[in-house]
């Protein structure tokens, strides 16, 4: 639950003018565009992005949070997973 607060804040303290933070995770088992748009869908409905792409064929999701700093960024990262696996696939961050 804590994540969830921190995420929250920081989507809520993010200027206008912020270059969004891009956070990669590597998702298993999309297998189609249906799994794609599932996953972009997910990660949209948490509201702490401000986009989302999805690259099928390496099975990366590269999001943009707004925040001010990396680490507000980085503070969004278990609530885009837990999105993700709640969405019936794993994941997990790219470094």
């Amino acid at each position: 639950i804590g994540y969830e607060i921190a995420a929250a804040e920081c989507h809520a303290a993010a200027a206008d003018d912020a270059e969004p933070i891009e956070i990669v995770l590597k998702v298993e088992g999309m297998m189609c565009e249906g799994c794609a748009s599932s996953v972009a869908e997910a990660l949209e409905a948490t509201g702490a992005v401000s986009g989302v792409e999805v690259d099928l064929e390496s099975k990366l999701v590269t999001v943009s949070v707004p925040c001010e700093s990396q680490m507000d960024g980085l503070a969004a990262m278990p609530k885009l997973v837990d999105a993700v696996k709640g969405a019936g696939f794993d994941a997990e961050p790219e470094f």
